[in-house]
């Protein structure tokens, strides 16, 4: 049986000085009408997947792209339809966004994405804009460094943070943890807490962070007992091949680490994954994917143009 070939898309994330996401509504009569998306359309014969992002956000919204950011690759099948939609987010652009094919389009906050419906092949577009392209692990230290360290990166900026205290006191960490949650919420960062945590679920923090192998032990996207109302609870993984990822997929998890990408101090014996490798295991899962090991922030565009997320760093956003 021929495979069936793929139709590629040119998908753009259009953000306004407000921070707000620009969306429209399918035609009823069209392959999945009815649901929203994110504009962009088919890539033509000859033409870089670039053009015709540019080409169809000048015909769908009267603007013109000065530059675009890769944002995330997506291959899914659909019973009747092969798609790989590319991803950019396009925040620099000139002109109005107005809708110039007739097409109902909405300005949202990224935040209030999940409360529409999209097309199942959009789903990691959404996650996708609304996680920030640096992800930072606060490890163990004694209770007034921890705090110390937390507010390094709250005021650098840092919205989404791990908490791996693998070896804290509970009675320290109940405490740290209370104080972390408020100057989190304040700052409008995110908290998660790594799975090796005693009792990591009992924290009502943002989300869940699964080891390895944790995340390989996992039959299902973990969940628990008093998810935060009203807000998303976020599950990440770690993880270090292929066999990883795709698990991490399977059961659901929102985004994940792949490592290590460079050498680190840390682990000297261990072999770097490399740019050409991350790139390639990246490619293989619909998951926006952070790069950890022995980057900094200046390797985001690296990551971004590999297919990554973003960066993710213990150390370097301490410094």
């Amino acid at each position: 049986m021929t495979a069936q070939p793929r139709l590629q898309v040119a998908v753009g994330v259009v953000k306004n000085a407000q921070g707000d996401i620009l969306i429209s509504l399918r035609d009823q009569t069209l392959h999945q009408g009815g649901l929203w998306e994110f504009p962009g359309g088919k890539v033509e014969p000859q033409e870089s997947v670039e053009q015709a992002l540019r080409r169809e956000l000048k015909e769908e919204l009267g603007i013109t792209v000065i530059s675009e950011t890769p944002l995330i690759a997506i291959q899914h099948q659909y019973p009747e339809l092969a798609v790989e939609l590319r991803v950019f987010l396009v925040e620099n652009y000139s002109g109005d966004a107005i809708s110039r094919l007739g097409q109902p389009c909405r300005w949202v906050n990224p935040s209030e994405l999940n409360h529409y419906a999209f097309p199942v092949a959009n789903q990691p577009i959404v996650t996708a804009v609304q996680l920030p392209v640096y992800y930072a692990i606060l490890d163990d230290a004694e209770a007034t460094v921890l705090m110390s360290h937390l507010q390094t990166l709250l005021a650098g900026g840092l919205k989404l943070i791990q908490l791996r205290l693998k070896t804290v006191p509970k009675s320290v960490l109940e405490q740290f943890i209370e104080q972390a949650k408020a100057l989190c919420k304040q700052a409008g960062a995110l908290l998660l807490i790594n799975s090796a945590v005693d009792h990591a679920k009992e924290f009502a923090v943002n989300g869940l962070h699964l080891t390895s192998r944790d995340l390989m032990s996992a039959t299902q996207r973990p969940s628990i007992e008093h998810e935060p109302s009203g807000s998303r609870y976020w599950v990440s993984a770690s993880c270090h091949n292929l066999k990883e990822l795709l698990h991490a997929q399977a059961i659901g998890v929102d985004f994940v680490v792949l490592a290590p990408v460079q050498m680190t101090k840390t682990h000297p014996d261990t072999e770097p994954l490399g740019w050409d490798t991350f790139s390639e295991l990246v490619s293989q899962v619909n998951l926006p994917v952070y790069a950890l090991g022995g980057l900094s922030k200046g390797d985001l565009e690296k990551a971004r143009d590999a297919g990554g997320q973003g960066i993710a760093a213990i150390r370097s956003f301490l410094q």
